[in-house]
């Protein structure tokens, strides 16, 4: 019996001790993970989601305790924070969630040794499939925000619970910052091969960066999604509030500084946030927080933000050329023009100047 096969076998069996195996099965599209879903429809109720991440398909998750250099040793998602996709993970992160009367999905069976869930079906209306289809995107956003807003007054605790599982929720910090930094001037060069960083160039980089991965890692406050988007968020116009937005793929979840989770729904790889609704989302948070010094907030924004797109520009080129997904490439020109935007803000000068220098325009596309 093959790997495939096995795998198999063994969501058969956690089916069938659930009470779903005669449920029919049919395979969603996946993502840039190791995860896999499923939508289940069993003879009678609602569908049901089922999602599989096999044990083992990543390295480790990041112990508490463990130093940058056992963080180098056990790999990337030590380095970075990264739940490794982890079962546990995602379900304790759900039921906190629903604690704070999100609309994370109900985890109604699980089994984290195997890697397998399954989960209430919030239904496919992605923020992003509405918009695109002619909805209004203004009550979506609003409602987005209203949910980083929630997220944001809450207390961030050290672990995230469930019955038999407790899951640390690690402060996006230095280390993790400089990782993802770092995937820019690893993997652009091999997507554009015009591009060659000279040691000087990239010892420029790192100090330029610094002191934004340090205030960041200060600011390192609140819950953070890490992945806050309008693919992950699903609309459920029949709760009411902040539950409105039904809450994806948010295991990596981590403690961070407020504007990254802003970063990640404004600075939005797949979909073109317009200036005006940045600054609609930006103006109804602040409304809804009088007590921040925005200034500070926008500086850091405007900071983060840069670093968070730089992230993604490297994951993307990594995407592209090591793993075999072009499709991302596609997304390149806009996460550029973001940057471009952040680049604006004078107190990120030395930064504008280093991609002037390095990245010409021609390859930012």
């Amino acid at each position: 019996m093959g790997l495939s096969s096995d795998r198999e076998a063994i969501k058969s069996a956690f089916l069938d001790r659930h009470g779903w195996g005669d449920a029919a099965r049919v395979p969603l599209s996946g993502d840039a993970s190791t995860r896999a879903y499923e939508r289940l429809h069993p003879a009678t109720g609602p569908s049901l989601i089922f999602m599989d991440q096999p044990p083992n398909a990543e390295t480790a998750p990041c112990h508490p305790e463990a130093t940058p250099d056992d963080r180098a040793k056990a790999g990337y998602n030590a380095l970075a924070r990264l739940a490794a996709g982890r079962v546990d993970a995602f379900v304790a992160v759900a039921e906190w969630l629903k604690a704070q009367g999100l609309s994370a999905p109900a985890i109604l069976a699980h089994d984290a040794a195997q890697g397998l869930a399954v989960l209430e079906d919030l239904g496919d209306d992605l923020f992003a499939v509405l918009i695109e289809g002619g909805l209004d995107e203004a009550p979506l956003y609003d409602a987005a925000i209203e949910g980083l807003v929630r997220l944001h007054e809450a207390p961030a605790p050290e672990a995230l619970t469930a019955p038999g599982i407790e899951w640390p929720l690690l402060d996006y910090d230095e280390v993790a910052l400089k990782t993802a930094g770092d995937i820019l001037p690893e993997w652009l060069p091999r997507l554009k091969p015009e591009l060659n960083f000279s040691d000087a160039a990239v010892a420029q980089w790192d100090a330029i960066w610094a002191p934004i991965r340090a205030q960041g890692a200060a600011g390192a406050s609140v819950f953070c999604h890490r992945d806050y988007h309008a693919e992950n968020l699903i609309w459920l116009p029949d709760r009411q509030g902040a539950a409105r937005v039904g809450l994806l793929d948010f295991q990596d979840a981590v403690r961070a500084h407020p504007a990254w989770d802003m970063s990640m729904l404004l600075h939005d790889a797949r979909r073109d946030v317009s200036p005006q609704r940045e600054a609609a989302a930006l103006d109804y948070y602040f409304k809804l927080r009088p007590e921040l010094d925005q200034a500070r907030f926008l500086a850091d924004y405007h900071a983060l933000g840069a670093l968070n797109i730089v992230r993604i520009l490297g994951i993307f080129a990594r995407l592209v050329t090591r793993d075999g997904k072009p499709r991302y490439a596609a997304f390149m020109p806009r996460l550029w023009r973001y940057l471009d935007t952040c680049l604006a803000d004078p107190a990120l000068a030395d930064l504008k100047v280093w991609f002037d220098a390095n990245v010409p325009a021609s390859s930012r596309t």
